[in-house]
């Protein structure tokens, strides 16, 4: 049986980190900047670490479920063959790509701020409109979202796990951001902090 939500979903994960590369590529020649390839700050090269191996189950676990392998690895009967967790697999599927989407939009909005992290030499724009005008990282949150979508399309214990793992990175170097972001935009930054959510938008809050 060919699997469709997964190869929607393994083609989709491949798609955003060949963008992310683009990214990589595209402000290394506009700017010589390695887009934050090599992190400057000592908690993300020790985040990297960790980062490095999650991405790259990521990368490659929705195409080891797909191909079939090994029994551990591969997408587990009942996500394929229960109707209502079939039908939750193709919603995961194409919110999957919607994430994508909404994603790319985030890359270009950001054009030459964006980086994979934090620089001490690069001041950057403090960008406060579009999706940035209520999440303070909408990149983060819909890369969580992502691999939400990817845990519920693979449906392994593996998959699951590296999604946890995911989810307490991209938090704990959200955050991190945030202290970066302080110190180099100071109250403008506060503001913006006061009004916005990190991951989802802030109940009450209006955008300025």
């Amino acid at each position: 049986m060919h699997d469709i939500p997964g190869t929607l979903l393994a083609a989709t994960i491949w798609t955003y980190w060949i963008g992310v590369g683009v990214m990589i590529a595209r402000v290394n020649r506009r700017s010589r900047r390695l887009g934050g390839l090599v992190p400057e700050q000592r908690l993300e090269r020790y985040l990297w670490l960790l980062i490095v191996p999650v991405v790259a189950a990521w990368i490659v676990l929705p195409y080891l479920a797909l191909v079939r392998r090994s029994a551990w690895l591969h997408t587990p009967a009942f996500a394929l063959t229960q109707p209502e967790y079939a039908a939750l697999r193709w919603v995961a599927a194409a919110c999957a790509v919607l994430c994508l989407i909404l994603t790319a939009w985030c890359w270009a909005r950001m054009d030459l701020n964006w980086s994979m992290a934090v620089s001490d030499e690069h001041r950057g724009e403090l960008i406060v409109d579009g999706l940035f005008a209520r999440v303070r990282h909408p990149i983060y949150a819909l890369s969580v979202m992502l691999m939400i979508c990817s845990a519920i399309v693979v449906a392994t214990p593996l998959m699951v796990a590296v999604a946890v793992l995911h989810i307490v990175l991209m938090d704990v170097k959200a955050r991190n951001e945030e202290r970066h972001m302080l110190r180099v935009h100071g109250d403008a930054y506060a503001r913006y902090l006061r009004r916005t959510g990190r991951f989802v938008p802030r109940l009450g809050a209006t955008p300025a």
